[in-house]
């Protein structure tokens, strides 16, 4: 199993199938998202969501995400920020897809981490944080993380703000 360790940030947007296994669901780990409005630090959810936790975490170490911009943002009323489209456009991705992870320990409250995508099982890049409660998302959408610090900076960013960075760390 390569680790996050073993990883280099190549910028590379394109893949033919989804990442090897490049965390351990049993250790915990937090992303933080640099922006121009400040960092977003998330807790990852990697004992309920691995798949995704794992798919996020080999994007983020590789640089796919660094330069992207948050291409939808809905905040009136609260919604959410989305990003991670190669494309800008809301259409793009990793030139894969992947399966689901519901939990019952995780809901769409704000502050929520959670995939975008155009129906069940067409999970790649693109994510969105929650400003508000969404409960019609549940069940629909893989929650796999919440922010911890930083929602003042979630609040502030714009459509077309850029994603600086992701980074990974394992606590």
């Amino acid at each position: 199993m390569a680790t996050l360790a073993d990883l280099e940030r190549t910028g590379k947007r394109q893949f033919s199938s989804p990442p090897e296994r490049v965390i351990d669901p049993s250790k915990s780990y937090s992303a933080t998202i640099s922006t121009e409005h400040g960092d977003i630090v998330i807790d990852l959810a990697a004992k309920d969501a691995p798949n995704t936790v794992n798919n996020f975490a080999y994007l983020a170490s590789v640089g796919f995400y660094d330069g992207l911009n948050f291409h939808r943002v809905i905040n009136n009323p609260p919604f959410m920020i989305q990003g991670g489209c190669p494309l800008g456009t809301g259409t793009g991705g990793p030139g894969y897809r992947f399966a689901d992870e519901f939990s019952p320990n995780w809901r769409h409250d704000a502050g929520v981490l959670s995939m975008a995508n155009a129906g069940p099982g067409t999970n790649g890049s693109q994510f969105f944080i929650t400003l508000a409660p969404q409960p019609h998302l549940d069940n629909k959408h893989s929650v796999f993380g919440r922010v911890t610090s930083g929602m003042d900076a979630v609040r502030a960013v714009s459509q077309g703000n850029k994603i600086n960075s992701i980074t990974i760390e394992e606590k």
